[in-house]
């Protein structure tokens, strides 16, 4: 079976082409993500036919469990079909149908060479049940916001403040001061990506605000742990820190991988820009 290994800002993932809709790629994630005995990679991504796009993309976290959506996986998608010729580079767009709906993308090139994709991330949910998260809400939109906003949780005798938002899956934000290198993410990730209140587990991203253009952040991802970078969760960091006051419609998104571009007015999607770039290809031994 041939794959290609692709990366966007280090968030590094196995792609295999396939209209195969009855095999258990969830075992097959499992063992082609491991890093010592498999390709090794954040996940693996499915990209098949789809009648109501120009691709279809399905992705698996490397314990088997499937993502409802995916950003920087999404772009590298895109990279693969630009790389091999598969759509009309001249519009400089793509659609890509999801889990969570059609994502539609942009390609900006430099010099003959692609150099940045943007894609729209959907817009942003704050209701529990779209989380999902275990919390009463009122029910003016209003109050679902506010009360996603600094929710107070305790982890080993921690207070956290989560903001969470759904970005087609579930993000717990937490604002710190000090720099997000000196949190202990490897200990408190799990922890909070398995709170009883999270009933389809959540991905805990700890950011600082470095200005109002920049924010520094770091990511547990759920099924995968301590990642590089994190579309959805850049994009989760980008709307909280809007919501609270701490950046505008533009921000920066400064991660361990790389720099993604986040762009969200208040309504609406969200857009997030960034490079992926194609590591190597191989075949596997299926």
């Amino acid at each position: 079976m041939k794959f290609t290994k692709l990366q966007g800002t280090g968030n590094d993932f196995v792609l295999v082409e396939t209209s195969d809709e009855r095999r258990d790629w969830s075992k097959l994630a499992l063992t082609m993500c491991d890093r010592h005995f498999g390709v090794g990679s954040d996940g693996l991504l499915l990209m098949l036919p789809s009648s109501k796009a120009d691709f279809r993309m399905r992705m698996f976290d490397p314990d088997g469990s499937e993502a409802e959506a995916c950003g920087n996986g999404i772009r590298c998608l895109a990279r693969y079909v630009y790389d091999n010729g598969m759509i009309d580079a001249s519009t400089g767009q793509i659609s890509v149908e999801t889990i969570v709906g059609v994502r539609q993308l942009k390609l900006y090139k430099e010099a003959g060479k692609l150099v940045s994709i943007q894609a729209g991330m959907g817009e942003p949910a704050f209701r529990a049940e779209e989380i999902p998260v275990g919390i009463e809400q009122g029910r003016e939109k209003i109050v679902y916001i506010k009360n996603m906003m600094s929710y107070p949780v305790n982890v080993d005798g921690t207070e956290l403040l989560l903001n969470l938002v759904s970005m087609g899956n579930p993000h717990a934000v937490c604002f710190q001061d000090s720099p997000v290198a000196d949190f202990p993410l490897t200990v408190i990730g799990p922890k909070v990506e398995r709170l009883d209140i999270f009933p389809r587990r959540t991905n805990f991203e700890v950011a600082r605000v470095l200005n109002k253009k920049e924010i520094e952040v770091r990511t547990w991802e759920r099924g995968t742990g301590e990642t590089l970078a994190c579309g959805s969760g850049a994009s989760a960091v980008a709307v909280a820190a809007r919501l609270l006051g701490y950046a505008g419609d533009k921000v920066n998104i400064k991660l361990l991988g790389g720099t993604l571009k986040m762009e969200w007015d208040g309504a609406g999607e969200v857009l997030m820009a960034g490079p992926a770039e194609t590591v190597f290809q191989g075949e596997w031994p299926d």
